[in-house]
């Protein structure tokens, strides 16, 4: 479910949103996700509708993985985000 923000809200969220994801270290994790996602393709791997988790070094379900297995994602952070 999205966010209810006034229209000057969803700009400035868009925008935060924008400078952090262009950033080095989030550059880095999407290549190597995207990296991931290409090599198991290549190897017939079935991943549609899976996210690579890099806790458990598997392609495992959107909601599993965003939803941190039902824990929540404010223990998560920088320092157990495992790239490469």
């Amino acid at each position: 479910m999205a966010q209810r923000l006034s229209p000057q809200a969803r700009r400035d969220k868009s925008a935060r949103d924008k400078a952090y994801a262009m950033t080095p270290d989030r550059r880095a994790k999407k290549a190597d996700s995207q990296a991931r996602r290409r090599a198991a393709k290549k190897n017939g791997g079935n991943i549609e509708g899976m996210d690579y988790d890099h806790r458990t070094n598997r392609f495992v379900s959107v909601a599993t993985n965003r939803g941190n297995r039902g824990q929540g994602t404010k223990s998560e952070g920088n320092k157990t985000y495992k790239v490469g």
